[in-house]
């Protein structure tokens, strides 16, 4: 394993393949999901990680992961305390996080894999229609599309919108956001053979299972500002390009690469549910 991670003891295995909480506590019209795990990345996420684990344990998701991805302030003792699993990930980058709690779950794999940020960015209120098609047996990878500004400004956005067109003309697919609020089948995760390690991996995960033949369905979700501590990207208008030059990176990295992976038959079936 690579430096800097650390192997996810069996108490990690052992917390993951315990849902935790009753059906009661999800409230009403909001079932338990034990079949699936929120994965959280978050790096200095004391603020606003408590109203993130509360809005999932509310929608009814209890087998929560947060990875810590070499937070200098409490939030490992916040998402501790709220009852979440926790491992580390000293190496800094959004894909080394998730790559990082994809390894603790292995062991113990769910059904399917919930991923959000940990700024209260994601409203947990979309949970449901997020996991809907998934549980349903009718998509593979379901993705939030975000509406809104939240955050963003404007080289974001712009940035964004960007590499979106590239995309269409590139690879021939046509997604109309690259948000981080999304749920994927667990077979779906390992066929992807994900390797990115920083802020391509959302891009990554669209463009290979596009190629793959997966099926792909995307549900309009709110924008929202995160709730406290400060934004890793739109806050600096350095790392916004830098984030872009990554996305770029990607783009022409797995344009090569596509021609290796392997296809489903049917190809992939790209569909979008407008918010109600």
């Amino acid at each position: 394993m690579p430096d800097g991670a650390r192997v996810p003891g069996p108490d990690v295995a052992a917390t993951l393949a315990d849902p935790g909480g009753s059906p009661e506590a999800a409230g009403p019209g909001n079932p338990p999901y034990p079949s699936i795990v929120a994965l959280v990345p978050a790096l200095n996420e004391e603020a606003s990680l408590p109203g993130v684990l509360a809005g999932l344990i509310a929608q009814g998701v209890h087998r929560i992961l947060v990875v810590d991805n070499g937070s200098t302030d409490a939030t490992e003792a916040v998402a501790r305390r709220a009852g979440a699993t926790v491992v580390h990930e000293a190496r800094r980058g959004y894909g080394m996080a998730c790559l990082a709690g994809i390894r603790a779950l292995a062991p113990t794999p769910p059904e399917a894999v919930l991923f959000l940020d940990g700024d209260q960015s994601d409203d947990p209120a979309a949970i449901s229609r997020i996991l809907r098609p998934i549980l349903e047996g009718s998509a593979d990878l379901v993705i939030g599309s975000r509406r809104g500004r939240g955050d963003a400004g404007m080289v974001q956005r712009g940035g964004t919108g960007l590499v979106i067109a590239l995309a269409r003309i590139l690879h021939g697919v046509n997604p109309s956001d690259l948000g981080p609020f999304r749920a994927v089948r667990w077979d779906t995760l390992q066929a992807l053979d994900m390797d990115d390690r920083t802020w391509g991996w959302t891009l990554q995960m669209q463009l290979r299972a596009h190629h793959m033949g997966f099926r792909v369905r995307e549900v309009e979700v709110a924008r929202r500002p995160r709730s406290g501590g400060e934004s890793k990207i739109s806050g600096s208008f350095l790392v916004s390009l830098r984030v872009g030059m990554r996305m770029l990176w990607t783009l022409g990295r797995e344009w090569f690469r596509r021609p290796r992976l392997p296809r489903r038959r049917g190809g992939a079936v790209e569909f979008r549910e407008k918010s109600p």
